[in-house]
């Protein structure tokens, strides 16, 4: 028995260890706050505004929306009004 808790021990040491290892050195909101943010391969890239649609709500990139008379709206069909049912 006290062979099993020993093993069990050990385990849970190795499991510690190894979390501890695998931590971030930095905390995920100190990096530098400039507007961009790094994606996987290192690069920089903008941050880009989410506006939501003036009919149905949705959440879409400014870039990829549609401006009419001052509103936001995510398609065109939604800018002119009509329901894309």
């Amino acid at each position: 028995m006290s062979k099993l808790l020993v093993f069990l021990l050990v385990l849970f040491a190795i499991y510690w260890v190894r979390r501890m290892l695998s931590k971030p050195k930095h905390p995920p909101g100190a990096g530098p706050r400039s507007g961009a943010s790094r994606n996987r391969a290192g690069q920089t890239q903008a941050s880009t505004r989410m506006l939501s649609c003036q009919r149905c709500g949705v959440h879409v990139p400014e870039s990829e929306g549609v401006r009419v008379g001052g509103e936001f709206f995510c398609c065109e069909a939604h800018a002119r009004g009509r329901d894309e049912s």
